[in-house]
């Protein structure tokens, strides 16, 4: 494979990431790398700079109140899992970011990352749908329900920065997921939470990018219990299908996942 040459370039704050970003109309922001680096592999990106944020402290933190847990984008994965203040207000967002990938994975990547990228199998976007999250950027903040927008998309304009996501604190949530056994990517994950307003259900790997499941989220606001989504067949129509599962199977799996969830959740 012929290489290409690219700029590599080391932010010292976020003013100057966005002074940098502003200078180049292709560049990339690089944090973990956990998904850039390997689209830029496979010759899915080829950026001609390279923005390196991983080492900025500004965006590297979690704090929690008692109605939210505030998390930067530049946060681990391994960090959110260990967080005493995750674990006791949303213990089904340390479980999830210690399912995601293996140990290296959960070292190198961020909140931040993952949710820029938007990866269809993914596990933070379906966290940021179903707990209603506010992601906010060096310039505005945007519901949960209108930054995700297609695959390897969201909301995000040029020269805009993931800064922090804040987290709601709910009643009750969970998440379940069926990982590739190889990549520990959801082939199909559900995240549930009960909140006050409502429940919510995010349904990540299954279709080109999160969802949410209305039909599940009116049952389980009826009654929050596994067996209220007996019944609730999930439509294979616009859901994924490759070497690894047809979107039959897909199909299948939500709804496995969601009785799970919700089980997770009532535990």
């Amino acid at each position: 494979m012929i290489p290409y040459s690219f700029s590599y370039r080391r932010a010292v704050s976020l003013e100057d990431a966005e002074a940098l970003l502003a200078k180049s109309a292709d560049a990339k922001l690089l944090a973990g790398g956990q998904t850039l680096i390997a689209a830029m592999k496979m010759r899915l990106a080829q950026p001609s700079e390279l923005i390196d944020i991983s080492d900025l402290k500004e965006l590297a933190f979690i704090r929690a109140s008692e109605s939210v847990i505030v998390v930067g984008a530049a946060a681990k994965h391994f960090e959110v899992a260990a967080s005493a203040d995750v674990v006791r207000a949303i213990p089904a967002l340390a479980e999830l970011a210690c399912s995601i990938g293996d140990p290296a994975v959960r070292h190198m990547g961020t909140l931040g990352g993952s949710l820029a990228n938007n990866d269809p199998a993914a596990d933070y976007p379906a966290a940021v749908l179903a707990l209603n999250a506010t992601v906010k950027t060096n310039r505005r903040s945007i519901h949960a329900d209108a930054f995700f927008t297609g695959m390897f998309s969201t909301a995000l304009e040029d020269g805009e920065i993931i800064t922090e996501v804040s987290f709601p604190i709910p009643e009750r949530a969970g998440y379940a997921k069926f990982p590739n056994p190889a990549s520990r990517y959801a082939m199909a994950g559900v995240f549930v939470a009960k909140t006050g307003a409502g429940v919510r259900v995010a349904v990540t790997g299954a279709g080109a990018c999160v969802f949410r499941a209305h039909e599940m989220e009116a049952a389980l606001s009826k009654s929050f219990t596994p067996g209220a989504l007996a019944g609730i067949e999930v439509d294979p129509g616009e859901l994924n299908s490759d070497i690894h599962g047809s979107a039959e199977y897909r199909a299948n799996l939500v709804s496995a996942m969601a009785g799970r969830a919700v089980t997770a959740a009532l535990r």
